[in-house]
């Protein structure tokens, strides 16, 4: 667990580049990168960028750590509601 909350932190400072918050284009990135394994439609610019805008509690157009820690929630939660849901599937 702890290697993969390293991987959480660093994944969001390397594609910062040492900024405070994510640009539109490096959120972009990030997801198309880190996520398409794990959520839909991650190639499609305009379903990223929706995303992006549900996450920018603070609408300035920029993801902060914050915000990212609410998407990895989201994809945390969809993942465990999946397999919880394949479990209880292979049990009937």
């Amino acid at each position: 667990m702890e290697s993969a909350i390293k991987t959480i932190v660093t994944t969001y400072l390397g594609s910062s580049r040492g900024k405070e918050n994510l640009s539109g284009s490096a959120f972009q990135k990030l997801v198309k990168k880190n996520l398409s394994g794990v959520m839909e439609d991650t190639n499609c610019s305009s379903a990223v960028k929706e995303m992006q805008r549900g996450l920018d509690e603070n609408q300035d157009g920029k993801v902060s750590f914050q915000e990212y820690l609410t998407l990895i929630g989201y994809v945390a939660n969809s993942i465990s509601q999946q397999k919880c849901g394949s479990n209880a599937d292979a049990s009937q």
